[in-house]
């Protein structure tokens, strides 16, 4: 399968003045609230003000653009996953819920970006590998810190981090997909809460199997 992601010059942090152009237009029109498939090169060209063969010069399609406009969106909240340290306090649930407060302001804040991946995800296959792969990293991260923090003796051993990582990560991405959908903004101190409490209450300090009463 072809990548959707473009391949960048070595040592390239930012991108070229003409892409960045680009990926602006495409923002300000998804934030305008155009719905990403009926969106046209055309209406990209005119909103970044540039000709039809820049767009060429940078993006193989419109799909391509708009993952690269999600990559460094998607890298930053990964990294904020790998980054947390279940170890480093017992208010893990109070630590929880700022980090999602966090993500979910993330989420706010490009609502009409994730949403179009979403929707392009859904049935354009290239794309999806590169939302999915994303999913899997942050699954990854968090399944490693299971199975570290099994390891000290802090997270019973009867979990299965597999499982558990699969459930919280995805599920949650699902969870605060919804919540944004439907939520004004004034229950995210509260939903962060009680995703904060799921995750940690319900993998990293479930109580322990109890033996069966002989």
């Amino acid at each position: 399968m072809t990548s959707v992601t473009r391949r960048r010059k070595e040592g390239a942090e930012r991108p070229a003045p003409a892409e960045a152009q680009l990926l602006a237009a495409v923002e300000r029109l998804l934030k305008r609230g155009e719905v990403f498939t009926e969106i046209s090169v055309r209406q990209i060209l005119e909103e970044a003000g540039l000709s039809r063969a820049t767009f060429y010069a940078h993006f193989r399609d419109k799909s391509q653009l708009l993952v690269r406009l999600s990559d460094a969106l998607r890298s930053r909240l990964v990294e904020m996953a790998r980054k947390w340290d279940p170890s480093a306090g017992e208010d893990g649930a109070a630590r929880y819920a700022e980090f999602f407060m966090e993500v979910i302001a993330i989420h706010r804040e490009n609502f009409a970006i994730l949403s179009a991946m979403r929707e392009l995800a859904s049935y354009d296959p290239a794309v999806r590998d590169f939302y999915t792969a994303d999913l899997e990293q942050f699954d990854e991260a968090v399944h490693k810190t299971l199975v570290d923090e099994q390891a000290s003796g802090s997270t019973p051993p009867d979990l299965d981090a597999t499982a558990a990582s699969r459930v919280i990560v995805w599920g949650g991405a699902q969870a605060i997909a919804r919540h944004i959908g439907v939520d004004d903004g004034s229950g995210d101190a509260v939903f962060a809460r009680e995703l904060g409490r799921i995750w940690w209450y319900g993998a990293y300090r479930r109580p322990g199997e109890q033996p069966a009463p002989t």
